[in-house]
């Protein structure tokens, strides 16, 4: 696990929601401090965005949102706040509040979406896949790092959700919301195929040039190959390089999605 001595990473490339979820998904695993046995609130984020030194010690979840959107380049499109109501009015006075889910929002819980808050890295036609800060998988009430939680969309629990002003749109699932313009792809690198396009065992140059980047990994499980026909060593191996960039659980299921795929960078067949 990682520990809260980390040293800074450098700064991510600028952009939209990508670059937030790869800012939030590198600090899965991380602890907050711990004192008498106990978690003591005592994190890196306070000390590092600017405003929010005195928060060092409380409830950090707003703060973690903060940090993320600022070491992704996208400090603007959020409230720098340690406060979860303050961010849901940050986003209301814009026009920028949905009771729908979208990828890269800020997703507020509890009443007011007072209580709670992290940011949407995917969703479904039932749940939420969240990271948030100050938070547990254990049950209990003391939140002790940052996690990615698996919620239920339509829990009376979840507020609404603050919709930053990436560049492009946003992929919403509000109905009444316009749908994104496409975000260009780095030059040289294969776009992201989809992850249906997995589930159909595709045969295909990217997924040779996907198993090399993870042979290059170090997480190959091949014993011939790569090759471009999709198979279950294809998915052993990527799930290794979840793991690798933080992934748990049942998020290390091997399926390749567009922020995992972004960080291997595979290049263009």
């Amino acid at each position: 696990m990682k520990t809260d001595t980390s040293s800074p990473e450098g700064r991510l490339v600028e952009g939209g929601a990508g670059a937030v979820l790869l800012a939030a998904a590198g600090q899965v695993g991380v602890h907050e401090g711990r004192e008498n046995g106990h978690w003591n609130n005592v994190q890196r984020y306070s000390r590092e965005v600017p405003g929010l030194e005195w928060s060092q010690g409380q409830a950090w979840c707003a703060t973690f949102v903060s940090w993320v959107a600022m070491r992704a380049g996208a400090a603007g499109l959020f409230p720098r706040t340690a406060s979860c109501a303050t961010a849901v009015a940050w986003f209301r006075q814009r026009g920028r509040f949905s009771e729908y889910p979208a990828v890269g929002a800020q997703v507020f819980y509890g009443p007011g979406g007072s209580e709670h808050t992290g940011v949407v890295e995917r969703y479904d036609d039932t749940t939420i896949h969240t990271i948030e800060g100050n938070t547990n998988v254990n049950g209990s009430a003391e939140g002790d790092g940052v996690y990615r939680r698996v919620r239920e969309r339509r829990s009376a629990r979840v507020y609404g959700y603050g919709y930053p002003d990436y560049p492009g749109g946003i992929d919403s699932a509000d109905p009444s919301w316009p749908p994104p313009a496409p975000i260009p792809h780095p030059e040289g690198l294969e776009p992201f195929p989809g992850a249906q396009w997995f589930h159909t065992a595709p045969r295909s140059p990217i997924v040779t040039a996907m198993g090399r980047r993870l042979v290059a990994e170090r997480v190959a499980v091949y014993e011939e190959g790569p090759g471009p026909q999709w198979s279950d060593a294809d998915r052993r191996s990527y799930a290794g390089f979840q793991v690798k960039i933080g992934y748990r659980g049942a998020d290390a299921d091997g399926w390749p999605g567009p922020v995992s795929w972004a960080q291997l960078r595979v290049p263009r067949t």
